[in-house]
């Protein structure tokens, strides 16, 4: 990646969707039909109603997430070079992981 490119904000906010609707949906499942038994026509309420997020946030967590990403290659590199090899491999980035998560 380029310095000026980022990760594609529709991407982005697909993935937001998927994991939202699959939050709702085990909430739903472990409300059970409690849900059913609330009062008809009152209205959307407040759990109920679709997640969203502004364009602003969505910028926001595409520039967040290719620093995140950034970062984790450059210290995976950083070790790969010290161990002698040019390829990142996954146990480099599972050394780099417990620090990484604890920067950010």
């Amino acid at each position: 990646m380029e310095e000026n490119q980022t990760f594609e904000t529709d991407l982005i906010h697909a993935i937001f969707k998927l994991v939202w609707s699959r939050r709702a949906l085990e909430r739903q499942l472990l409300e059970g039909t409690d849900a059913l038994d609330g009062e008809v026509g009152a209205g959307t309420s407040k759990k109920n109603r679709p997640t969203s997020a502004n364009a602003n946030a969505l910028k926001l967590s595409c520039e967040l997430l290719r620093n995140f990403v950034t970062e984790a290659v450059q210290r995976a590199a950083t070790i790969a070079e010290a161990e002698g090899t040019d390829k990142i491999e996954a146990t480099h980035l599972e050394r780099i992981l417990p620090q990484l998560l604890l920067d950010f």
